[in-house]
């Protein structure tokens, strides 16, 4: 298992494994064979940023069985998905600032994302499996209000593409079994989503491969597979974390202007 991270250091960016409290800088592609330097840097030195900034950044809906008992929502045999603006992507501690001129609701959504390692299309799962290059922490921030604001056309991209809308970190993790973690969301240290990801309606590798037939994926594509109960809006001056254990705390102030 490693924790791959991205910082910023003394004015430049670079990437390594986290390890303890210190960071063994990498060189190379980090879906290509990354190499270490030698050197190491204080975790306390850097600052963290986005582990990944995703060419493409995909969300999935009512995929937890959980939630879609409670909404009452068929079970689905294909994705549901929708594609997230990838310059919405910010990394931990960052804050979450929704369009000065939106003052409507604005929910957290935890969630596992699936980082993508190598190109794939048409992949049985199989290969989609070995397509997945690890697994990170994704918040995906709704303007709930924008969703339905025309009743003729729902606005999925606007909803969630928002600047600051698609928290993704603290680190990309290799080696975990999805299926015996948890994503459990603390506001301001008080738990309000805490789910098994194996309650999940289909799994990453069902998900990429489905996805693979019809949009080829590369190297450093996102995919969030979906929230379970809990979702909730967000108050001013709300410190959000999601958890999941083996990657991190994703935290983030939500900060509207004004």
């Amino acid at each position: 298992m490693a924790l791959w991270v991205r910082y910023a250091h003394d004015g430049t960016e670079g990437f390594g494994t986290l390890e303890g409290e210190s960071v063994a800088v990498h060189q190379g592609d980090l879906f290509a064979g990354a190499t270490p330097t030698g050197e190491t840097l204080a975790l306390a030195d850097l600052r963290l940023e986005a582990p990944v900034r995703p060419g493409a950044f995909i969300g999935l809906w009512n995929n937890f069985h959980a939630a879609a008992a409670k909404q009452g929502n068929a079970i689905p045999e294909f994705p549901l998905y929708f594609l997230k603006n990838p310059r919405c992507v910010v990394g931990p501690g960052e804050p979450i600032r929704p369009p000065a001129a939106y003052a409507g609701k604005v929910l957290y959504e935890g969630e596992l994302g699936l980082v993508i390692g190598r190109t794939v299309s048409n992949a049985d799962e199989t290969e989609a499996a070995a397509a997945i290059f690890g697994l990170t922490c994704v918040n995906d921030v709704t303007a709930l209000d924008l969703l339905n604001a025309d009743a003729s056309f729902p606005q999925w991209a606007r909803a969630k593409g928002c600047d600051s809308f698609g928290p993704i970190g603290p680190a990309i993790a290799t080696g975990l079994d999805w299926s015996a973690l948890r994503v459990t969301v603390a506001l301001n240290g008080r738990v309000r989503q805490d789910y098994p990801l194996n309650d999940m309606i289909l799994p990453p590798a069902r998900i990429v491969s489905l996805i693979s037939r019809e949009m080829t994926l590369h190297p450093g594509d996102v995919i969030a597979c979906g929230t379970s109960v809990g979702a909730l809006p967000m108050r001013p001056g709300m410190e959000v974390a999601v958890t999941i254990e083996g990657i991190g705390t994703l935290s983030n102030p939500y900060a509207p202007e004004g």
